[in-house]
């Protein structure tokens, strides 16, 4: 049998067991495609990393969730550079490249805090064409309870989701999703994961509040703090909500409150010519370490 240590660490909180885990991997160079799956099917999160040497970039991070790899996961960037930054595995290094499979993205560690910002993928948007009543319908809502003064959107920066806006915040303790049935719903990506979010906030210092939803290939149910899905919501912020913002805009995420995760996301949005650019800020916190026996039928570790 083969051990591997896997470390956990809370992205967007300093409290422990708040925001949202991440397993992190330290020896990735050592595994096999095949083992890292594994790893993350028998850790459970929603995502574990992989940093691994790289070519092209100061380091390489392949994300997995427990059903199949990411091209990018914001949580688990914030998460891992923290442990290798907290292990002295970057030296003084506070700027870095990391590679993934949503291209080469800049981080900067900053602060005795250590806060990670790291920039994300050119946005893209992408209509939903499908019905609104199954789609509302699929996360336990009515169809009245989405907004209809914004559009429904795929967005990404590095990771599809569809952005759903919602009109209060008090429809998100009602919500109950039925993954299984996304893909069906989401005819132009079926593979896509569902985020609701909406304007209304728990926190008066923070801009949107949202949830996520994991679309079932991914062998989740529910993301806590989502640090891909909070960039391009902030996209989507800046191109359909305050489009006329002249040259930035500094917007506040929370998210997690339902599932008793409460965390937060800081987003930075930029004008480039006729594009945006986009940035997640965020820290992390150690919150225990344990072995995984490679080989064996296990149950999964998430608490």
């Amino acid at each position: 049998m083969k051990s591997v240590k896997v470390y956990h660490y809370d992205a967007f909180s300093k409290e422990p067991n708040k925001g949202n885990p991440a397993g992190v991997v330290l020896n990735g160079a050592e595994l096999t495609e095949e083992e890292m799956q594994e790893i993350a099917l028998k850790v459970g999160f929603n995502e574990t990393a992989f940093p691994v040497k790289s070519q092209v970039a100061d380091l390489r991070i392949r994300f997995f969730t427990p059903g199949h790899e990411m091209d990018l996961c914001g949580h688990a960037t914030i998460a891992t550079v923290y442990a290798l930054k907290k292990k002295g595995l970057l030296g003084d290094k506070i700027d870095l490249t990391i590679e993934t499979k949503a291209g080469i993205l800049p981080v900067t560690i900053t602060g005795s805090d250590q806060f990670i910002t790291m920039k994300q993928a050119q946005p893209k948007f992408e209509s939903f064409n499908g019905s609104r009543k199954e789609l509302a319908d699929s996360i336990g809502l009515e169809e009245s309870d989405i907004e209809d003064n914004l559009p429904i959107v795929y967005g990404s920066t590095g990771t599809w989701t569809l952005l759903l806006p919602i009109k209060k915040l008090e429809a998100f303790k009602k919500m109950h999703p039925n993954n299984k049935n996304f893909p069906s719903i989401l005819k132009e990506m079926p593979t896509a994961s569902v985020h609701p979010f909406c304007l209304e906030t728990y926190d008066s210092n923070a801009d949107m509040h949202a949830r996520h939803f994991s679309s079932p290939y991914s062998g989740t149910i529910e993301d806590a703090v989502t640090g891909t899905a909070s960039g391009v919501m902030g996209a989507f912020y800046a191109t359909y909500i305050n489009h006329h913002f002249k040259k930035s805009l500094h917007l506040i995420v929370e998210q997690g409150h339902e599932m008793e995760k409460n965390g937060r996301v800081m987003v930075h949005i930029s004008k480039n010519n006729e594009s945006l650019d986009v940035e997640i800020t965020g820290n992390a916190v150690y919150v225990k370490d344990f072995d995984i026996l490679l080989g064996e039928t296990s149950h999964s570790f998430q608490s």
